[in-house]
């Protein structure tokens, strides 16, 4: 029997492992807390990423290694990997811990991208930030997610607070500041890549967000067969170039009919939750199929999906599951706040029955505004 080893425990691991239990595949995770919710799920080996006798461990009883956060050092991936295969790679890991070094590839593959600039001192900042218009983003480098470890530049003036706030960490993490896009759409491409150069994508999925954190997706997106196909394009020009095997997704910004990238996540995401009921194969599963060099698996929407989420608190759950299309997922977590606790999808055969039913499960917890673009959407 196959041993699947997930570095970090978090709910994309549970998820992994639930998925690979039809394939008769055993899991071994590892993280750095001994209440990670995948170990509700899998045995759980507790020790720091960077322990090489922990990762020594770890090796010795899988059989291939991925993982399910992209904040996982690139050096203990790389590590592992002369002792065990590893997908995705090291290298495409460590594009992806970087955002200069992932916009600069982005840009060098042809993928639209807004501008931005590396920062290393306040007199940078201030130079760059007149440059791009004034309107800007400062970022760290490595290790934000969920809208950490950024600041919103809305004028010159705001240029002294956005360096006190983050100037501290140019140099150890780096710093990165973008030109602010005006975008009028969020989507995403999720797509996967076999070890045999096989390559899927799931419909489009549009994303909206609150505080920088992932509140709905729905797809299939309605959006214009060339941009759909464009988009595709770049997510597999950009696993090709990388030589990346797994699942991992596309970020974009839709502004005045052209595409804008803003990022990647290299594993299975937030955005493409909707395909463990929507689509004919789950982002989960295709990725181990993928990573154990398995034919990969229809990626066809069924019908039409969205996926809610969950976050601080878990709702009630029978406002959902009184759907004929509601399903439920509680990943285990205490409550916290701005913490991901779990997430709901709702999934119909059109549109139409689709939006009926968010707006019931909307009314039923008091959360009109979380579904209310995404019925507008599916209406207009």
């Amino acid at each position: 029997m196959t041993t699947v080893g997930i570095l970090g425990g978090g709910q994309l691991a549970r998820m992994l492992a639930l998925s690979g239990a039809p394939l008769g595949l055993r899991f071994l995770v590892m993280d750095t807390a001994p209440d990670a919710c995948a170990g509700q799920f899998a045995p759980l080996l507790v020790g720091d990423y960077r322990d090489e006798a922990a990762l020594a461990e770890f090796a010795s009883k899988v059989d291939v290694a991925t993982f399910d956060f992209e904040n996982v050092p690139a050096e203990s991936a790389e590590w592992l990997s002369r002792r065990v295969p590893v997908f995705p790679n090291p290298g495409a890991l460590a594009v992806a811990q970087d955002r200069l070094v992932e916009k600069t590839l982005f840009r060098d593959l042809g993928i639209p991208v807004g501008a931005f600039a590396d920062v290393d001192s306040l007199d940078v900042l201030r130079s760059e930030v007149e440059r791009l218009g004034g309107a800007c983003i400062l970022k760290t480098r490595r290790l934000g997610y969920d809208g950490k470890g950024q600041f919103r530049i809305k004028s010159p003036a705001d240029v002294d607070a956005a360096w006190e706030a983050l100037g501290a960490q140019a140099a150890t993490v780096g710093l990165i500041v973008e030109a602010f896009i005006p975008f009028e759409r969020e989507l995403s491409v999720v797509a996967v890549r076999s070890r045999d150069g096989e390559f899927r994508t799931w419909p489009l999925t549009e994303n909206w967000h609150v505080d920088g954190v992932l509140s709905a997706s729905l797809a299939p997106a309605r959006i214009e067969d060339v941009l759909a196909r464009a988009a595709g394009d770049y997510a597999r020009g950009l696993a090709e170039a990388l030589d990346y095997v797994g699942v991992f997704a596309l970020e974009l910004f839709l502004r005045e009919g052209q595409w804008l990238a803003n990022e990647m996540a290299p594993r299975v995401h937030n955005s493409g939750h909707w395909t463990i009921e929507g689509a004919e194969t789950s982002q989960f599963q295709n990725h181990l199929r993928a990573v154990l060099g398995l034919p990969l698996g229809d990626t066809s929407v069924r019908g039409h999906a969205c996926m809610l989420n969950w976050i601080g608190e878990m709702p009630d759950a029978r406002a959902v599951l009184q759907e004929s299309g509601g399903h439920w997922h509680d990943y285990g977590k205490e409550p916290r706040t701005g913490r991901k606790v779990g997430h709901a999808t709702l999934r119909a055969d059109d549109a139409s029955s689709l939006a009926g039913a968010l707006s019931r499960v909307g009314a039923r917890l008091g959360r009109d505004t979380q579904v209310a673009p995404v019925v507008a959407r599916l209406s207009g």
